[in-house]
């Protein structure tokens, strides 16, 4: 008779980096988050989260994206202290939404590109192969394209895979550059982009989403004591609904709530659509009546990186652990000031694609090291 199947113990993030318009590496993002500063700014006539150091996304071999995958998987590499050794069988989850569309629409041609790369530079899972070749990385990679779930749902294969038995280490990376005429223009042609600069997702009055640029990178792994967070479930599924909104009464991402123990704080996905700002608050709603959990939300710090979003708000919510700067001040109905987390307190990370999945991870705070 086969042995009985153990599940190995919750991964717990080792190392973590994140770029996005609040700066140029996860520390500097959490010092303009601790200062109050929102990363947006106008462009173009249109409240826009732009990375400020561009060089982060120059290279001669990779497109845009991939190049900034390499440098926030390395540097979660280096947090995590990973030598070669620890790199050579770690396996890669990654995930974008649009990934090399900017190359493959003919743009970012400032970046130093070369004619013997055109045509992987256009291949979406360039950037899960850039970080195993330049990270020296011979574990499988995969790469996850399930829209503004997408990091989510890098997270949560890395979780089970870890959880399986079938690695002890994963590098879990999202990037997205959506910052492209065309894709400004198809958000704008399906009435998801702001008509404004509120820039505030709960809002009677909010009219859309503003775009930012983003990345972010963790290092996952089983039996270590030197982390402040581990990522201890996760959940998804499918509204099976409409190509663009969610259900106003949220059902199925009421559903997947209902999997999680109550958190000591939510991160929703709070995009600022009209559609958005009405479903998901009637699905926690369902899950936790009227005295709801406290929310933070970071897509008026960051804008909206759509694939990119929700492991960008974890790594950010990991790097700021157990004090979290908290809600940018005057956002309407999410309290303002530090949010002080304890041990085994815990964190509900949601997420929702267009199409109608819906990811959430649970991140448990440890007692510290």
């Amino acid at each position: 008779m086969p042995s009985a199947f153990t599940l190995s113990p919750a991964p717990r993030i080792t190392g973590a980096e994140a770029v996005c318009a609040l700066g140029s590496s996860l520390s500097e993002c959490l010092e303009s988050w601790r200062a109050g500063q929102s990363g947006l700014r106008e462009h173009e006539g249109m409240l826009q989260g732009r990375i400020r150091d561009r060089r982060l996304l120059a290279g001669r071999r990779y497109s845009a994206t991939a190049n900034l995958a390499v440098q926030v998987a390395r540097r979660a590499a280096n947090h995590a202290d990973w030598g070669a050794a620890e790199l050579r069988d770690t396996w890669i989850f990654a995930a974008s939404s649009r990934g090399n569309a900017g190359e493959l629409l003919g743009h970012q041609a400032w970046r130093r590109p070369s004619p013997r790369f055109s045509a992987s530079n256009t291949i979406h899972s360039e950037i899960a192969a850039a970080v195993s070749i330049e990270l020296g990385i011979q574990g499988p990679w995969q790469m996850l394209a399930s829209g503004c779930s997408a990091g989510l749902d890098a997270l949560g294969m890395a979780w089970m895979a870890l959880r399986s038995g079938a690695c002890r280490r994963a590098l879990v990376v999202a990037v997205e550059l959506p910052l492209v005429p065309e894709i400004i223009a198809a958000f704008r042609a399906t009435h998801l982009m702001s008509k404004d600069r509120l820039n505030d997702p709960l809002h009677a009055a909010t009219s859309g989403l503003h775009l930012g640029e983003g990345a972010a990178a963790l290092a996952l792994e089983l039996d270590t004591g030197a982390a402040w967070v581990e990522v201890e479930s996760y959940h998804a599924n499918s509204d099976a609904y409409h190509p663009l909104v969610i259900p106003e009464d949220g059902g199925a991402l009421a559903e997947l709530i209902a999997h999680f123990p109550r958190p000591a704080l939510i991160c929703p996905h709070a995009t600022g659509t009209p559609n958005h700002a009405q479903a998901e608050p009637a699905a926690l709603r369902a899950v936790f009546g009227e005295k709801l959990p406290p929310q933070l939300l970071m897509k008026p710090l960051t804008g909206h990186t759509l694939g990119a979003c929700g492991l960008l708000d974890v790594a950010l919510i990991a790097g700021a652990s157990p004090h979290l700067p908290g809600n940018l001040p005057g956002l309407t109905g999410v309290p303002a000031g530090e949010i002080k987390l304890l041990p085994e307190d815990r964190v509900l990370k949601i997420a929702s694609a267009m199409g109608g999945h819906n990811a959430a991870v649970s991140l448990r705070v440890l007692t510290p090291p």
